[in-house]
């Protein structure tokens, strides 16, 4: 299935172009001539002509000199090249590596994109694990730092690539659903389309490795509008439902796409690949319906188109199937002829088959009594199942309910292994004596085997329940948050129309006609601030009641400075001035933003008692690309110890004040603007937010 992924992924990169070779005399410049011999070996490519490509590109290398971008495309060629002509990976890579290269002197990130993209593939087709690793680690960097969406769609499905095949599935399906998000804010066109289709079908493979089937077929449903145009995809999406119709033992299901993927146009590179993965998916379900001879027509066909696809992968699966029906069939030394033909490739595609390739070596060798080589086939059974299983025991805990969901038809499937090799045992044990010795160290080497399982299994559980344990923490943690910033929100306003009705009630006398009407403005005027106030922070509870997310959008400063104004407006002896000579437009979350205006302007406002002209003033400017908000109260300033809240996660403030600074810093990390803080004694306190 990874193999159909990834020629997917290939082909529909590449539009067909004219074979003439140009003049290149027509041509001035060196751009020109480069851009029409770029096109021109391109066209190889789509035709599958690799030597003409591989003499192309050498030419293509040569007129680049200094023009390293173009350097990088032409190597990048002769890659494309050597790994699709008969998978000749090693020499495929060095090419890779010498793209990245010219890309990375180019400064092209879109070369640079495309060469860590094939690279990924072909350490992974080479098992270098170290390599592989480093470039994952890199290309991670690359992301942090880009701003461009057609890189993080590429390089988020690259990533995803590399937990597929370390069978990460939940890992990898995060990673495609960000590359497919990225892949829609790209501009529409045919091949962008196909892509998110081919993704989604490829999130479809790794819930069928899961045995998910069901949600495969969901996403196999997500993927039908954007590949509907393309026959070719279309065809490749067939064996996707194959997959997972054969286990489902839906046999309508499985004659409609097998009968479905004959009436498709594939392209040469794929034509027997794809009809040879048909004919042994079909072949296993009738094998395992226990329908022997029709599984065994089907996997004959799978091994003739699969030679005809000159692709060792395919072929080592289809003689795997084959192997297996023989043995089925009682015809073991023919079984054992062909599943050594598919052990050769094995394991260096999937270590899965290699595991059940040496299984059924191992049974088929005591089915003829073969003891000796047997036992051996059995040991390469159980070490590289073993290894297996240790990798398996590393995945991401994600995947843990997936895998619990399997744990009862692996059981069952070990204990058919089981009763086997016990029943082979006891039918050649008057016959077989001296073997009877390592039948039962085998039996001891399985028993061992689930003990350990299960062991590990329970380990697993008490680590599930633990991440459960941490996220009820943490959503407790939120939820008391939120209490914080009603707290502290609502505090100030309340506050203020308290004072004025206590004044009011206890010296009606020091009032006269004309203050009183004042006051009552000023009370209304309170009373509507903090309505608004509370409808604000109820608005933006309804999104934060799960956990607090960005809902960025463009507000502009002066509306923000109008409504910290309004706010404020009953604040008495305080001079407010607000500066925004620009114009500034924010991108970001108004109510975060609101929340630590309102917060600062208060926390100033405090400062400022009893001071007198106290005065406080906001400030908005761009200045190297960052737009910047102060705001700067004439108070008596503080102390570094007094702001510490603004920097340490540990520092804990009581509740009677409110969350204060410890709230402002929290929201700023949210937003990923930094909060600077100017105070000096006797001369007033300037906080900076940066964006």
């Amino acid at each position: 299935m990874r193999k159909l992924g990834f020629l997917l992924l290939f082909f529909i990169s590449f539009p067909a172009f004219a074979q003439q070779e140009p003049n290149l005399a027509r041509y001035k410049t060196d751009a020109e001539k480069l851009k029409v011999w770029l096109q021109y070996c391109k066209a190889f490519l789509e035709t599958e002509d690799y030597p003409k490509l591989l003499k192309a590109a050498d030419k293509g290398i040569l007129l680049s000199k200094k023009h390293y971008a173009y350097t990088s495309k032409f190597y990048f060629l002769k890659g494309n090249a050597y790994e699709f002509s008969n998978n000749q990976n090693q020499k495929a890579c060095v090419n890779y590596e010498t793209a990245l290269k010219y890309a990375q002197k180019a400064r092209h990130l879109k070369n640079e994109t495309s060469a860590l993209m094939r690279l990924s593939y072909a350490y992974y087709a080479l098992n270098d694990t170290l390599k592989r690793k480093n470039l994952v680690h890199y290309i991670k960097q690359v992301l942090d730092t880009t701003k461009s969406v057609y890189v993080k769609s590429v390089l988020n499905g690259s990533l995803g690539e590399y937990y597929l095949d370390n069978a990460q599935y939940e890992t990898f399906i995060n990673y495609q659903l960000k590359a497919i998000n990225y892949k829609k804010q790209l501009d529409k066109n045919v091949a962008n389309e196909e892509t998110i289709g081919v993704s989604y079908s490829q999130i479809a493979a790794a819930y069928t490795k899961m045995k998910l089937y069901n949600k495969a077929l969901e996403y196999l449903s997500y993927a039908e509008p954007y590949i509907k145009t393309s026959p070719y995809i279309s065809a490749f999406s067939c064996n996707y439902y194959l997959q997972c119709f054969v286990p489902l033992k839906k046999l309508d299901s499985i004659k409609k796409y097998y009968s479905l993927i004959y009436t498709y146009p594939n392209k040469k590179d794929s034509l027997f690949l794809n009809l040879s993965f048909a004919n042994r998916s079909v072949s296993e379900y009738y094998a395992n319906q226990g329908k022997i001879n029709t599984a065994y027509s089907y996997a004959k066909k799978a091994i003739v188109l699969g030679l005809k696809s000159n692709d060792e992968d395919i072929i080592m699966e289809a003689n795997a199937v084959m192997g297996r029906i023989l043995y089925e069939k009682g015809e073991y030394k023919s079984a054992i002829e062909t599943l050594k033909k598919a052990s050769k490739n094995a394991l260096a595609y999937d270590k899965e088959s290699f595991v059940n390739i040496n299984k059924k070596l191992s049974q088929s060798y005591a089915a003829l009594g073969n003891w000796k080589e047997a036992y051996q086939y059995n040991e390469i059974y159980s070490k590289a199942n073993d290894e297996m299983m240790q990798q398996s025991a590393k995945q991401n805990i994600s995947n843990a309910e997936a895998r619990f969901q399997n744990k009862a038809k692996g059981q069952e499937i070990k204990n058919l292994s089981i009763q086997n090799t016990i029943k082979n045992i006891q039918i050649e044990e008057a016959k077989k004596q001296r073997y009877f010795l390592i039948g039962g160290l085998l039996l001891v080497a399985i028993i061992g085997l689930l003990l350990f399982n299960q062991s590990r299994n329970r380990k697993k559980t008490n680590q599930q329940l633990q991440l459960l344990n941490q996220e009820l923490d943490e959503a407790n943690k939120i939820k008391a948050r939120f209490f914080g910033i009603l707290n502290h929100d609502l505090r100030s306003p309340v506050s203020n129309l308290i004072h004025f009705l206590h004044l009011q009630k206890e010296s009606p006398e020091l009032i006269d006609e004309e203050t009183a009407l004042r006051m009552q403005t000023k009370i209304i005027s309170g009373a509507e601030n903090l309505l608004s106030s509370m409808e604000d922070i109820l608005l933006w509870s309804k999104g934060q009641m799960d956990n607090f997310k960005l809902h960025s959008q463009k507000i502009p400063v002066a509306v923000l400075f109008e409504e910290t104004k309004k706010h404020f407006s009953s604040v008495e002896n305080v001079a407010f001035v607000f500066e925004d000579p620009e114009n500034i437009t924010l991108e970001t979350d108004e109510n975060y933003l609101k929340t630590i205006i309102r917060n600062l302007t208060g926390n100033a406002i405090k400062a400022l008692d009893k001071k007198e002209n106290a005065k406080i003033v906001w400030k908005a400017w761009k200045e190297n690309n960052q737009i910047y908000l102060s705001i700067t109260d004439n108070g008596s300033g503080g102390t570094q110890e007094q702001f510490k809240a603004l920097y340490d996660d540990s520092e804990v403030i009581g509740i009677k004040s409110g969350l204060g600074l410890h709230l402002i810093r929290d929201l700023a990390t949210v937003l990923n603007c930094k909060i600077e803080v100017n105070s000096q004694q006797n001369s007033g306190t300037v906080f900076t937010i940066v964006f």
